[in-house]
């Protein structure tokens, strides 16, 4: 079922598609906080540690090929919005082709260099071994991210944000019931929670792509339609590296942040790890956000509907300020039981360390939610190298926090290396917003 974004009221087309997304991003923290908390409960916090240790760079890597499959979208949505059928189908085929390539290339190389970029980081020596088992396995795996988020991406950009979910949640359970099966019954230890993650994207991938062909008949691609086209590619591209850019330029200062937090050994590493799992799961809402208006703004722009962008930001950036006044609250209320799930009660050092960088991040979510947000929107109106310059601010900003603040302030420093980020990132991002806004003006006349 494909939604149009560029009539009706936008706060309605907002809640509306963005609820769906939000139990997706929900699902997918689900599994990656079941991932945590079987590794944490049953083998232990070295090998807790040893996963966490792995997350800068994971991001570093899967983030660019979401933020690429994000970026293929966006023409999609433009093409959608424009009604544009043909020449929609033609940009799907060749974000095929091109996700083939990029996945090859990346799989080789991360593979390949796994275990030097954890030594680079500093990763401790007690728990190399397992990070490196880890995250190889997760590589080993780009081909099947590709394939969730080229297909679900697409589907977004025709309006329909509720079947991906769907799929997304069935793979949630089966990533559960993998979890225990591997590591409980098989003892694969870490290697088979990174597994059971790589199967169950692998599945809802498939399925997506199988809704795809079968139910939506403009995205029936003819043999003609398949050909690879160098200009398509160059927009394809031109829309996708930036925004892959984007995650992994952030990521760059998140390994900067991850190679200091190394330095205060395993502890910190398990709290950073524990505590991060529950901010990525709060953090949800803002994810959905961020997609939500990717959409929104590429079909209006499409439709030459620049009166609607305003609205549309307005809608949700009260909806973002409203939720980061919620999550704080839990946070501060909830947030030793929430870090005890990953832990044994006796950790309690850890315990309140990830406690401590709970409160810290929900108390900055009303600036991640204007980072999202705004990113978001600029990239979904066809400006995707302003998220890359968004992605350098936030490097800046926890670059910083790694060489200064950690040394001086130990794990306090660990904590306010989001919140630094996220106000550097709006320091450029909302003058950047309006410079969009006049630009297109001047273009749509």
């Amino acid at each position: 079922m494909t939604k149009d974004m560029t009539k009706g009221s936008p706060m309605k087309l907002i809640l509306g598609f963005s609820i769906p997304l939000l139990f997706g991003f929900l699902f997918q923290q689900f599994y990656s906080i079941v991932d945590t908390v079987i590794v944490g409960r049953f083998l232990g916090t070295d090998n807790l540690a040893a996963v966490g240790a792995t997350g800068s760079v994971n991001f570093l890597i899967i983030g660019f090929c979401m933020g690429v499959c994000s970026g293929f979208s966006i023409p999609v949505a433009q093409r959608f919005g424009a009604k544009d059928y043909v020449e929609l189908r033609k940009y799907v085929a060749n974000c095929v082709w091109l996700s083939i390539g990029f996945a090859a290339v990346l799989t080789v190389l991360t593979a390949a260099l796994a275990r030097q970029i954890l030594s680079w980081m500093q990763t401790p020596k007690n728990i190399i071994d397992r990070s490196c088992a880890y995250i190889y396995v997760i590589f080993l795996g780009i081909p099947v991210t590709f394939l969730y988020n080229m297909t679900s991406g697409v589907i977004r950009a025709l309006g329909d944000s509720r079947t991906p979910v769907i799929f997304l949640v069935m793979s949630s359970f089966l990533n559960v019931g993998l979890d225990l099966f591997f590591i409980i019954n098989l003892r694969m230890g870490v290697q088979g929670a990174a597994l059971a993650t790589v199967i169950s994207q692998g599945v809802s991938g498939v399925c997506c792509l199988v809704f795809m062909w079968k139910k939506f008949e403009i995205l029936r691609i003819q043999k003609e339609e398949w050909a690879a086209d160098t200009h398509r590619m160059g927009i394809l591209c031109s829309m996708g590296v930036p925004m892959g850019l984007q995650y992994s330029v952030t990521a760059i200062g998140s390994v900067i942040l991850q190679s200091a937090t190394n330095t205060l050994g395993s502890n910190a590493v398990a709290a950073v790890t524990a505590g991060g799992r529950i901010n990525g799961f709060l953090a949800c809402p803002f994810d959905a956000m961020g997609s939500t208006m990717a959409t929104y703004g590429g079909q209006n722009i499409g439709a030459k509907k620049l009166n609607r962008i305003g609205e549309g930001l307005k809608s949700c950036i009260i909806l973002g300020v409203g939720y980061s006044i919620i999550a704080l609250l839990v946070s501060i209320f909830c947030g030793r039981s929430l870090a005890s799930l990953f832990l044994d009660a006796s950790e309690s050092s850890i315990i309140d360390n990830a406690r401590m960088l709970m409160i810290a991040n929900t108390a900055c979510y009303a600036l991640l939610a204007l980072v999202n947000i705004i990113r978001f929107l600029i990239q979904g109106m066809g400006f995707p190298t302003f998220a890359i310059l968004a992605g350098v601010f936030e490097m800046v900003a926890r670059g910083i926090v790694g060489f200064l603040l950690v040394p001086l302030l130990g794990f306090t420093g660990v904590a306010l290396g989001n919140p630094l980020a996220w106000l550097f990132a709006d320091a450029f991002l909302i003058p950047a917003y309006f410079h969009v806004r006049g630009t297109l003006k001047k273009q749509l006349k």
